[in-house]
């Protein structure tokens, strides 16, 4: 496991910082089709350290690299303090990525037979599925993953040149049901950036789009609605809590 310790955290944040108005700088570590992917022990080790609704995914630039870097959260949303951080580093696929969406639907046919058998009633109501976790729609994943490839980098363009990079992401508030799944088999977590229009904000903002990975997706649970994509992260700035230092 990938882990930072206290010192190369602060080095790997500031440098991302000092990146931010660098337009060159940006195009040169971060490609548009690259992800981030986290294994099954650093998600148990977040699981482990987290105690808020959400966590922080902090930026930085590592040995000429960008990674996202976990950061757990305590119960009133503040920073713990922990001897070490996992971190992932943008890095190409190594495969196709497949997103998941299964839709259950629930048909409950009644009928009533007379006492000679002859069919007296009969009727037939389809329930449709409900998600009972935050789940992101499939094809709002895609557009947003396919926005961030095609424009992603005009996005950084107009932010380095018109704002001087102080609008741009430092870090991503993610909640954590994203990461700290309850259904087994678990292995893997790709992180994808993405682009999304928010009607508060009125800009396009980026976020980051998590997609599990379980050895039978399938049979990991009786719930309704069975994704492996889950909903926005926000970043920070602007999203920032109340709490955060940015």
């Amino acid at each position: 496991m990938n882990i930072f310790n206290r010192d190369q955290f602060d080095v790997a944040v500031a440098e991302w910082t000092n990146c931010c108005g660098d337009y060159k700088r940006i195009q040169s570590i971060i490609p548009t089709n690259y992800v981030f992917t986290f294994n099954s022990e650093q998600v148990e080790w977040l699981k482990n350290h987290n105690d808020y609704k959400e966590f922080c995914a902090e930026i930085g630039v590592f040995e000429g690299q960008l990674v996202v870097i976990l950061c757990p959260l305590d119960a009133n949303g503040g920073k713990l303090i922990v001897d070490g951080f996992p971190y992932s580093v943008l890095s190409m696929l190594d495969g196709d990525l497949r997103l998941v969406e299964t839709e259950q639907y629930k048909v409950i046919k009644n009928a009533v037979l007379s006492k000679d058998l002859q069919r007296i009633d009969y009727d037939s109501d389809t329930y449709f599925p409900i998600s009972n976790k935050p789940m992101l729609e499939q094809d709002v994943a895609l557009d947003a993953i396919e926005l961030w490839r095609n424009d992603g980098m005009t996005w950084f363009y107009r932010e380095c040149t018109e704002f001087g990079g102080i609008r741009i992401f430092r870090k991503f508030y993610v909640p954590s049901e994203d990461l700290i799944s309850a259904k087994p088999g678990l292995y893997k977590i790709v992180c994808s950036f993405g682009l999304k229009f928010s009607d508060v904000y009125q800009r396009v903002l980026p976020t980051l789009i998590f997609i599990s990975f379980y050895q039978d997706l399938q049979n990991s649970g009786s719930i309704d609605t069975i994704s492996n994509t889950y909903d926005w992260s926000q970043p920070c700035p602007p999203m920032c809590p109340i709490n955060s230092n940015l």
